[in-house]
């Protein structure tokens, strides 16, 4: 079957490269799943250049932990799902319910198992998710990572309730799934961006207040301006080192973040003492369970939210080159290709 692979050792993107690898089957409590569209994550760049954690892969593997596709064998004592099943694989193939342990994070898809760039993948039959019927191929492949986050930062762990407020930051795959679940449970949303045109993008999805951070860089003033000086009951941060003390003077007292990313960097000066005097809550966030991820699909499926994709698609052929663009931030929404 036909394969894209990070070579052992690699550190550049010149260590991803197609291949072949013998047709696998099922065995017992396995399935099979013929991939029809993958999406990107941050991390994937991370684990091509040898970034990711544990350093540079050991083995040849199959990149990308985002895919979808359908069920077409199972292996014995499998009964969750049946061939023609549409699914996608969730993210910690150990993770099926309860809080994260830290053997689970030995059961992640594109490293350190083999990911969905492939003309087939193996998944533990425990590890797979049904996706709503009117969503297609490349919708459900965004949902994996990105949207499970979210909902886990937000709803699972945040507890977030109607007539809240929260903070996201940016327009990538997690902030916008943020700002879908938030609207879906009564929220007040605000949102910032560089662009004015993401920005606009942005409240056509129902951002309530937008902030450009590079024509207000204190937005957390103006986050508190527009909550009347109480501050904002979450955020959703993805900046890191470079956000973090401004998402924490944007708080309310007893307010949440959850952090879900580092683009900004990963060591952050932290004014401790507000953190404490606040009674703030700072929580990690490392995508969800399977429990998790059928909550959040049910929930997508009667409200009819629709993942929003980037109006590019990656051909398979310049996946480097997709992989490589990621930190511009140009995209929109979730990177999705077709297989």
């Amino acid at each position: 079957m036909k394969v894209w692979e990070v070579e052992a050792g690699s550190k550049s993107l010149d260590g991803l490269k197609r291949g072949e690898r013998a047709d696998a089957k099922p065995g017992p409590g396995q399935v099979k799943v013929r991939v029809r569209a993958a999406s990107l994550n941050a991390r994937d760049q991370g684990v091509v250049r040898g970034a990711y954690r544990g350093g540079p892969v050991k083995r040849p593997t199959v990149p990308l932990s985002d895919g979808a596709g359908e069920v077409v064998e199972v292996g014995a004592a499998v009964g969750r799902v049946k061939p023609g099943d549409r699914v996608c694989g969730i993210f910690c193939q150990g993770w099926i319910d309860g809080t994260f342990a830290p053997e689970m994070g030995e059961t992640t898809l594109g490293s350190p198992l083999d990911g969905m760039l492939a003309e087939y993948a193996i998944l533990s039959g425990e590890g797979v998710v049904k996706f709503p019927p009117a969503m297609s191929f490349e919708q459900a492949a965004t949902l994996p990572c990105a949207a499970v986050t979210a909902w886990s930062a937000l709803i699972e762990q945040g507890g977030l309730r109607a007539g809240q407020t929260v903070l996201l930051q940016g327009t990538g795959g997690v902030s916008l799934f943020a700002l879908q679940f938030a609207k879906l449970h009564g929220a007040e949303v605000i949102l910032t961006s560089s662009s004015d045109a993401k920005l606009a993008r942005a409240e056509a999805l129902g951002a309530d207040h937008l902030i450009n951070y590079r024509t207000e860089p204190d937005w957390h003033e103006r986050a508190r301006a527009i909550t009347d000086g109480r501050g904002v009951d979450q955020v959703v941060e993805v900046g890191g080192a470079a956000t973090l003390e401004r998402s924490i003077a944007a708080l309310r007292p007893s307010g949440t973040i959850s952090l879900i990313g580092v683009l900004g960097g990963n060591a952050p000066t932290l004014p401790l003492g507000r953190v404490v005097t606040r009674n703030l809550r700072l929580q990690g966030v490392t995508v969800g369970s399977r429990d998790t991820f059928e909550a959040m699909v049910r929930a997508m499926e009667v409200a009819g939210t629709r993942p929003v994709l980037d109006e590019r698609r990656f051909a398979i052929e310049d996946l480097g080159q997709a992989l490589a663009a990621l930190p511009e931030g140009r995209h929109f929404g979730k990177v999705v290709g077709e297989l």
